[in-house]
């Protein structure tokens, strides 16, 4: 292969109805040789799906603009991108599961977000008619070895959180192979976004992954407005910066205290929740909605935000970061939490270089990839302000990752509510009944979300959203290996991947 993905795509005229990334329909030949660029390392896989009739894969490759290239299904299949590129294999299965199209030579053809449980075979392509299968009935990998034996855990949890599977393969307490099973949370997102009106797929898409529903409603828009040519006014796209930083650190505080609380260390769990919760109180006074949810909307913001509650909030950040200081600097001072923190649960670069993993997963690894900078988009445009990375890799350097997140987070709210605009807070969404398609990418706080749209007559007639979590969940399956079963909640915490977002 020696290729790389420009030059296969040079001299190509994307698809009209495209705008932001460029869309190439190519053929089987010059998918299969962008699949071995990316096996290669030449590129990034951003996200792979379908529709009725293609496969779509998003891409960047370093240096260059992304793009998205489109291949039509014949047949019935399509050449894998899995066989020669790892991060493919997962929405591979997802998409054959949904689409019934099927990855060819593909390396694994075991069901993924099909359980059995729905009584039809690709609920958005040929649908037929299946029997009802046990979701127990599922084939693990095999793991040979002495002295090995298996536990599972889940898909039921102690404790508040989403189904997944997970199971271990161990030689007394060292993890020798963990195995994950999701799709417990399917909802079926593109189906429920498909044929809707722009009101209503905002609120599917706010509602992907309630933790990041500031994030994915930010990207929706900008998926919209990019296909629709328009751009939020000024002040709602300060507004959406500020949502955005705010919804980054109570998740941070919810993580860091989380970790914490694994490791026994129950003082900055009570701390860090509580400075959550004081923060989401003032989010829920100065937007409406204690996680911001249905905030942002195509063409700008559903309210405006009074000055006042944009100073109150920043008051409140002033009050907590202080408090939040002394709680980080007793984590660095308590020898019995680094134990279990420091040189658990290592990641190394080239996996997340490989699976171009994104937010502290990636920056903890010494992956330095930032939307807001190295994809930028408003606010965020000129605005100066630093990305933590480290090159650790453990469950630490994730801590870490966070904290310094935090206080950027919180100096970039700062400056955005001081130089907050007047003027409007939404514009108007043109009519029309042409097919348009847009893409949206922000920085989450688990890492880069995208979002792809195609609308035909003001409503959406497809869309895609892809959550960071696709490429973290594998990465955690390396993370424990070698470590001890006790240490997976730590190493699962510091991860804090989306069941919900993943499973679509």
């Amino acid at each position: 292969m020696d290729q790389t993905i420009s030059q296969l795509l040079a001299n190509r005229t994307p698809v009209d109805a495209a705008r932001g990334w460029p869309r190439y329909r190519i053929d089987s030949e010059t998918w299969s040789a962008i699949g071995q660029a990316l096996g290669a390392g030449q590129g990034d896989l951003v996200a792979l799906w379908g529709d009725r009739e293609s496969v779509h894969m998003a891409l960047r490759e370093r240096g260059l603009a992304p793009c998205i290239v489109s291949i039509p299904v014949t047949g019935g299949i399509f050449p894998s991108v899995g066989r020669h590129h790892l991060p493919a294999i997962r929405p591979e299965r997802a998409l054959r599961d949904l689409h019934g199209h099927a990855p060819h030579d593909e390396p694994d053809d075991r069901p993924w977000l099909d359980h059995g449980a729905w009584g039809v075979t690709a609920p958005l392509g040929a649908t037929e008619p299946a029997l009802l299968r046990d979701p127990a009935d599922y084939r693990f990998l095999p793991v040979e070895g002495r002295g090995l034996h298996q536990i599972p855990v889940g898909p039921v949890h102690a404790g508040i959180i989403e189904p997944g599977h997970f199971r271990f393969t161990a030689n007394g307490e060292t993890v020798v192979r963990l195995e994950e099973r999701l799709g417990y949370v399917h909802k079926g997102i593109d189906g429920l976004l498909a044929g809707a009106d722009l009101g209503k797929a905002a609120r599917v898409m706010a509602r992907i992954s309630g933790d990041s529903t500031v994030a994915y409603s930010f990207a929706f828009a900008q998926a919209v407005e990019c296909a629709l040519g328009i751009e939020a006014p000024p002040r709602a796209q300060v507004l959406r910066g500020v949502m955005a930083e705010v919804e980054r650190i109570a998740n941070h505080f919810g993580d860091i205290g989380a970790i914490c609380n694994d490791a026994s260390f129950a003082l900055a769990f009570a701390y860090c929740g509580m400075f959550r919760e004081m923060l989401l109180q003032a989010t829920d006074r100065a937007f409406g909605h204690r996680l911001m949810m249905d905030c942002i909307v195509p063409g700008g913001m559903a309210n405006d935000v009074s000055q006042d509650a944009a100073s109150a909030l920043m008051i409140t950040l002033d009050g907590l970061l202080p408090r939040f200081a002394e709680i980080a600097a007793l984590y660095d001072e308590t020898p019995s939490l680094q134990d279990r923190t420091c040189t658990t649960g290592i990641v190394h670069r080239d996996l997340v270089t490989q699976w171009a993993a994104g937010g502290y997963v990636g920056r903890a690894s010494g992956r330095d990839f930032d939307v807001r900078r190295d994809a930028p988009y408003r606010p965020y445009i000129g605005l100066p302000f630093a990305v933590p990375v480290l090159a650790q890799g453990d469950v630490d350097a994730r801590v870490r990752i966070r904290i310094a997140e935090i206080e950027e987070s919180a100096k970039l709210i700062k400056t955005l509510i001081l130089t907050l605009p007047d003027g409007p807070v939404s514009a108007e969404l043109p009519q029309g009944s042409e097919t348009l398609e847009g893409t949206g990418y922000v920085e989450g706080f688990r890492g880069d979300i995208l979002v792809w749209v195609r609308l035909r007559d003001g409503r959406v007639e497809a869309a895609h959203a892809r959550d960071p979590s696709w490429f973290q969940w594998p990465l955690l399956e390396a993370a424990i290996e070698n470590n001890i079963v006790a240490d997976f909640p730590l190493c699962n915490k510091s991860f804090n991947c989306t069941y919900s977002g993943h499973d679509l």
